[in-house]
């Protein structure tokens, strides 16, 4: 394995005209998340949530303002969003379906879940269907070891997961183009 660095110091961030921290969003986060916190670096992960929630995943330029907002700096808010799997740094699919893949999992089959995900959706872990419909992810640990093998669908948690529950979770998905 091999580190590339990145030239992080002129690489250039593509940005839209319209923010994506506007001032509803800075006034629900002053009056709603801030005041939980000793500090604004402790609303970062509800803040990052917040507007993920909103935006539907954490675009650099979306990132940089959050940075703003809170005072803190840019990379800080960076590290936090790329560390932690529950955000989503990229554009994710309409639908996004996380397989646990802990050692209760493994043990109790999430490989022939996930397998069987791979080949009916025709994609990869941490890719999208080329209609924009899934993402999968191969998640560590959901912290449901006692009804393993589970997955997240939506931030949705199933346990004691098979792969006739998950098809039937995926068929009845609604779309949300409708």
């Amino acid at each position: 394995m091999t580190w590339h660095a990145k030239p992080s110091g002129s690489m250039k961030v593509d940005k839209r005209d319209e923010p994506y921290v506007n001032d509803a969003l800075k006034a629900a986060w002053t009056k709603d998340i801030l005041p939980k916190y000793e500090n604004k670096h402790g609303a970062l992960m509800p803040v990052l949530h917040d507007l993920q929630h909103h935006v539907g995943w954490l675009p650099l330029q979306a990132m940089a303002e959050v940075a703003d907002f809170l005072g803190i700096p840019p990379g800080d808010v960076l590290d936090t969003a790329t560390f932690y799997e529950e955000y989503h740094t990229h554009p994710v699919g309409e639908h996004v379906i996380g397989i646990c893949q802990s050692i209760a999992c493994e043990a109790c089959g999430h490989q022939a879940i996930l397998d069987h995900l791979r080949t009916k959706l025709d994609i990869e872990p941490h890719e999208t269907t080329a209609d924009g419909k899934f993402t999968l992810l191969a998640l560590e640990c959901l912290g449901a070891c006692d009804t393993a093998p589970c997955c997240l669908v939506n931030d949705d948690r199933h346990d004691n997961l098979t792969i006739e529950m998950l098809d039937q979770i995926i068929d009845n998905l609604p779309s949300k183009s409708s």
